[in-house]
């Protein structure tokens, strides 16, 4: 591209401002700007007042990585990976008309998914502390049984069951205070 009619022809080795490498590469300053805070090799000097003066070293890394991101379409990440495995040489060589990069290899991701170990509940975090048996689950027992042995499993579970009636009765008054302390809580919150 030829440089601007009003400005006089500067030699190669001549730095250039920012608004001259726009213009040479025609595009705007503000994604050479960007490029700065995205590719770290990208270091123009800089003068008073903030001022970008980019050497002919600079201008051909900034034409490597135009070529590399509009010519070829990689990704900003794509030419960053690019810098980092062939290095910025390579890079600034395609900016003067070097060979062109081979695409970068496919990133190849494979999920893997992990089960949790189920863990046992806490003792304390149990609603029964015991296991218990609820006559309405049991299956009925197949075997004739004797009238003694039938009297005595009638009465042991007539005690089991005033048992667990009492046990419930005590989870329940528990989670009943729970229940209001928990109602307490939340009002003062």
């Amino acid at each position: 591209m030829a440089a601007p009619a009003y400005a006089p022809e500067k030699s190669p080795d001549a730095f250039r401002t920012i608004s001259e490498v726009a213009t040479l590469l025609d595009m705007p300053q503000h994604v050479l700007r960007f490029w700065e805070s995205r590719f770290s090799q990208i270091k123009p000097v800089k003068r008073a007042g903030g001022r970008r003066y980019y050497r002919p070293e600079d201008l051909d890394l900034l034409t490597g990585i135009r070529t590399l991101l509009y010519g070829e379409g990689l990704t900003i990440r794509g030419v960053q990976k690019v810098l980092k495995e062939r290095g910025q040489r390579h890079v600034a060589n395609i900016g003067r008309g070097g060979a062109p990069v081979a695409p970068p290899e496919p990133v190849v991701e494979k999920i893997v998914y992990i089960e949790k170990p189920k863990k046992p509940r806490p003792t304390h975090l149990r609603a029964v502390p015991q296991p218990m048996s609820l006559p309405f689950f049991d299956e009925p027992e197949a075997k004739q049984e004797t009238a003694p042995a039938l009297e005595a499993s009638v009465e042991i579970e007539k005690r089991l069951q005033i048992e667990e009636r009492a046990r419930l009765m005590a989870l329940l008054s528990e989670l009943t205070t729970l229940k209001q302390r928990l109602r307490v809580t939340r009002k003062a919150a």
